[in-house]
């Protein structure tokens, strides 16, 4: 019998000191509460909704399921297929040793390339920390070039290699051939070639490459102060302009760019530490500081505090 409900009809259940206020149903305790005196003046309320759960991290707003898995909508076939593992004990076998339990759907070949690819692209990207918005990109890349058979002959992580590389640089982020290779198996030629192959077979591009795209993240990783950063920027870009760098990469360019803000600074980094953030051999940046150590005077910020003056940088 629910509390508050025996001066009333026995089907209505309402709080006796406020018989028109609302009541609040509060399916967590059970309860239906007065809205005006806060009374229970009923329990045991039955959540007729679905009982959602998850054991996901994901932020809440997102719909929960306890169906299984999400589905993998670049797969054909949902990612609905059931795979039994190998059985163990006898009574897995039958008298002659054969398997009791077979597999009632087997994965198709082309979902298991895909997946194979996806979990590649994956792995690479964890390595040097892309977020998923770019590893989403290259398993798009990848699946549209799988399914256009664009590529056949190549091997599945060479262009799952080429396809993060594009990713990288269509999201504005770009990494070197070499950064990809370092966290593939995969040559750096063999991945230029399916770069090529791929954006002419899926018909698109990708923005040029230019110093300001790896500045930042080299110096930081040579863990250079701001300041020099700045004063590297600012000396690539007006080689550029200058047009004192021609035929350089924009890699080497911003290379020596740092190399000569940072000996001319109390921060001073030698060619082989840049050469190793950068990716580059020493001679590849002593080439391009070389061309452009005759300008300096005009490369560096006006506002720029030289700890060793101009005229005593290292000369090639």
């Amino acid at each position: 019998m629910m509390a508050g409900s025996s001066r009333f009809d026995a089907n209505t259940v309402c709080c006796p000191s406020h018989p028109d206020a609302n009541l609040i149903e509060d399916y967590r305790a059970g309860d239906q509460i007065c809205e005006e005196c806060g009374l229970v003046v009923g329990d045991r309320v039955i959540d007729v909704g679905s009982e959602w759960r998850t054991f996901s991290n994901e932020k809440s707003g997102v719909d929960p399921s306890r169906v299984g898995g999400p589905e993998n909508p670049l797969l054909g076939g949902g990612d609905l297929s059931t795979i039994i593992g190998p059985g163990r004990g006898s009574a897995s076998y039958d008298e002659m040793g054969v398997s009791i339990y077979h597999n009632r759907r087997s994965m198709s070949t082309s979902d298991r390339a895909l997946i194979g690819a996806f979990k590649e692209i994956n792995a690479m990207a964890d390595r040097i920390n892309l977020p998923k918005t770019i590893v989403d990109r290259a398993n798009n890349l990848f699946k549209q070039v799988h399914e256009g058979k664009n590529l056949k002959g190549r091997a599945n992580d060479a262009i799952a290699s080429a396809c993060l590389y594009i990713a990288c640089r269509q999201e504005g982020v770009p990494r070197t051939f070499k950064e990809i290779c370092a966290v593939s198996k995969i040559s750096k030629k063999e991945i230029g070639r399916c770069f090529k192959s791929i954006l002419k077979a899926l018909e698109t591009s990708v923005d040029l490459i230019t110093t300001g795209d790896f500045m930042s993240r080299f110096c930081s990783n040579l863990a250079l102060p701001n300041m020099v950063q700045k004063a590297a920027t600012h000396i690539a870009r007006k080689a550029v302009e200058l047009d004192v760098v021609s035929g350089r990469s924009p890699i080497s360019v911003a290379a020596a760019a740092i190399y000569m803000a940072s000996q001319a600074s109390e921060d001073k980094r030698t060619q082989k530490e840049i050469g190793d953030i950068a990716g580059v051999a020493d001679v590849t940046i002593r080439q391009s500081y070389k061309l452009m150590y005759p300008h300096a005077a005009k490369l560096f910020p006006d506002d720029f505090k030289f700890a060793t003056p101009i005229e005593q940088l290292p000369q090639m």
